[in-house]
């Protein structure tokens, strides 16, 4: 009999390795006989053993007993042996999986290879639940391209600064905490060159434990001052300027002698940035995840081009008044009114925090 219990265990084991196993999903185990767990474990970081192994470890002998696995086990040759082959070695007698693997290599193929050795297996336990854990694994591994996260943080007028060009801090503490944190799990955090010039950010993970991103910033002609903290620091961080023939060879120079790689893109009947090319470049590098922090320019190119998988709206209870005050979108720039799936509400400290997706998305986005 499936028990949910365990597969919810699981789930919660697998979150251990978030921001570690990019841009592997997260996986948990649980092995089960006679009701009571003898065996857990989760993929703790990219290269390291599955969750299936490190349950058997955990476990023993598991010889008749249930695994609860929130992925299919993979069943090729990678940085690590199949599980397949050694949860039948092993001798579990039911493997209950959350999802089937999106991946093309091992999708279904790992059940076929339990279920011809005599194995039981049952799929589709808190399927939702697990598609939502790895949301950012099933986006990477169907369309090459990372998932994006675009962060706001606003007042309640929507406005993300008092004024253009002045650095306005919206939320508090707790909501800050929360962002740093979110940056730790994410493989590269992207700005516009309005930002930088704005907030001077160093954009790397600071109130929290936890490893920093690659900082990677949107400039059509590499408009950002080399007394930058993003600049400065570039030979601690990898920072990468996504630029265009526009920028000059001399500058272009100057940032790679400071330790920032230029990353041309585009063509000549391409105005600006490519960001396609750009997700196209971030993906073969295996960046699976990227958070969008503005500013307004960037977020609407970003939404315009149906980039952005996923919103974090940070709200502070304040407005922000006066003419100058800027949106977090260059709504005059929009072809069409964005809806939102809300998909849930929490408040952080004094603010709220609203997850949400566009109602408009696929997993298998790959459109120009």
């Amino acid at each position: 009999m499936i028990c949910e219990k365990f597969m919810r265990r699981a789930i919660e084991l697998a979150e251990g390795g978030r921001g570690k196993t990019n841009p592997n999903p997260l996986v948990g185990a649980v092995l089960v006989r006679d009701g009571e767990i003898i065996g857990e474990g989760y993929h703790e970081k990219v290269g390291g053993p599955h969750a299936e192994i490190n349950a058997l470890m955990d476990a023993g002998d598991v010889r008749g007993a249930n695994l609860y696995v929130t992925l299919e086990p993979c069943c090729i040759q990678g940085r690590t042996p199949p599980c397949t082959k050694a949860l039948i070695e092993a001798g579990i007698s039911e493997a209950i999986i959350g999802m089937v693997d999106p991946n093309p290599k091992v999708s279904g193929r790992g059940i076929e290879e339990l279920e011809k050795a005599g194995v039981e297996v049952a799929s589709g336990v808190l399927e939702g639940e697990v598609r939502k854990q790895n949301e950012v694994y099933i986006k990477y591994v169907l369309t090459g391209r990372p998932f994006v996260l675009m962060k706001v943080a606003m007042s309640l007028n929507g406005k993300i600064a008092e004024k253009r060009g002045r650095r306005t801090i919206i939320t508090g503490q707790e909501a800050q905490a929360r962002v740093h944190s979110l940056r730790s799990q994410f493989d590269a955090v992207m700005v516009g060159s309005g930002t930088v010039l704005a907030d001077d950010p160093e954009l790397t993970v600071r109130m929290v434990e936890g490893k920093n991103p690659i900082r990677l910033i949107v400039s059509t002609g590499a408009s950002i001052p080399l007394g930058a903290n993003v600049v400065k620091t570039a030979r601690q961080v990898p920072t990468i300027l996504a630029t265009t023939r526009e920028v000059p060879e001399n500058t272009a120079e100057v940032l790679r002698a400071a330790g920032v790689e230029v990353l041309i893109l585009g063509s000549p009947d391409v105005s600006g940035v490519d960001l396609f090319e750009l997700m196209d470049e971030l993906g073969r590098r295996r960046i699976s995840s990227v958070i969008l922090e503005g500013g307004a320019c960037l977020n609407t190119s970003m939404l315009e081009a149906g980039l952005v998988d996923k919103f974090l709206f940070f709200i502070a209870p304040k407005v922000l008044i006066g003419e100058g005050a800027l949106d977090f979108m260059e709504w005059n720039h929009c072809t069409s009114n964005p809806d939102f799936e809300i998909a849930s509400v929490e408040r952080v400290g004094a603010d709220l925090m609203i997850e949400a997706y566009p109602t408009k998305r696929s997993e298998t986005i790959g459109n120009r």
